[in-house]
């Protein structure tokens, strides 16, 4: 699940298992009819242009994680920090795609780019009218979350080649605080949601800025990534996974055994909208690979195989039966 709140959810989430879904107690007051496009936009839209100050929390499985988050943009560029509450000391600061990851444990810096900064990973690159194709929305009324009046809506998919999503949305900004995404059997998989947060608050990026400079003491670290084209490293999908449209896709390279060895492996990054795939393609190594596997954690799902003298790993917000898929359509051209 990447967006800010997608951002949280990936990094701050724990193993999670299923738990059963219960229709939220809503006041049947409809909203003006939007399409599912007019809602994700109004999401993506606030998720990137209002300032707030919240407590973002995700639950299940036994296990409770949580983040602090501050919010601000000037109308020309947004910052944000997100401080882990739970765990390993953590803190991440972004400003518009520049990303800087701080662990004080290690002493070290993680510096990146972010392409995708929406609510869900790709949805400004995509078709609305795809995602209305596979998506059908349902809207709930009305409830409370972190003492906002909020509109709940139903994303639910036409296939079994993803998952639904229950959205809590606040309903004068737009803002997203509440998330649960479902299984065919409606059961809750994952589910995020802020426990206080605060519109219009004074976070000044200038003192946001300054906290993302300040690196001394700490290892910068910057992963040695390069934009490609799948075609270009010699790869092509020959079944289309139907939704599910190429997005992006990288050579990313990690220090070997040796000095000046470099180990590369290909991201892949498919997406219809709302869910992403990504697919990570490396050599074989016998001693490294074990043996074809999925498994699940919460929503995400992971499946392992060899092809050839290549070892794929996809990994998705979506069923397995959808990475299999993908799976099998992957063939290597040269």
């Amino acid at each position: 699940m990447a967006g800010l709140l997608l951002m949280v959810l990936s990094a701050t989430a724990m193993a999670q298992t299923t738990i059963a879904a219960a229709a939220p107690a809503v006041v049947d007051r409809p909203v003006a009819e939007r399409s599912v496009g007019d809602w994700l936009q109004r999401m993506h839209d606030a998720s990137r242009q209002r300032a707030y100050v919240g407590t973002f929390v995700v639950a299940g499985g036994g296990r409770l994680s949580s983040a602090r988050i501050w919010h601000v943009c000037d109308g020309t560029q947004q910052m944000e920090r997100v401080e882990s509450l739970t765990g390993a000391p953590r803190s991440t600061f972004r400003r518009n795609d520049q990303v800087l990851t701080f662990l004080p444990e290690n002493r070290v810096v993680l510096a990146e780019k972010r392409e995708s900064l929406g609510l869900f990973p790709q949805l400004l690159q995509a078709n609305n009218a795809a995602i209305a194709q596979y998506y059908r929305v349902h809207e709930f009324g009305r409830d409370r979350v972190a003492g906002f009046e909020a509109d709940v809506l139903e994303l639910q998919p036409v296939d079994s080649l993803r998952f639904g999503y229950r959205v809590w949305i606040e309903k004068d900004t737009g803002l997203m605080v509440k998330l649960q995404t479902l299984n065919a059997r409606g059961q809750v998989l994952e589910q995020a949601a802020f426990s206080d947060l605060q519109f219009d608050v004074p976070v000044s990026m200038d003192k946001l800025a300054q906290m993302m400079s300040h690196t001394e003491g700490y290892k910068l670290e910057k992963p040695h990534v390069r934009k490609t084209t799948a075609e270009a490293e010699g790869w092509v999908l020959k079944q289309v996974v139907p939704g599910f449209q190429p997005m992006s896709c990288y050579q990313r390279s990690v220090k070997g055994s040796a000095p000046s060895q470099y180990e590369h492996t290909l991201q892949w990054i498919f997406s219809d909208g709302l869910a992403s795939v990504s697919l990570f393609i490396e050599p074989f190594v016998a001693r490294r690979h074990g043996q074809p596997a999925s498994q699940a954690m919460g929503a995400t799902h992971t499946l392992t195989r060899r092809l050839g003298d290549w070892w794929l790993t996809a990994v998705g917000e979506v069923p397995t039966e959808t990475l299999a898929a993908f799976a099998q359509g992957l063939e290597r051209q040269k």
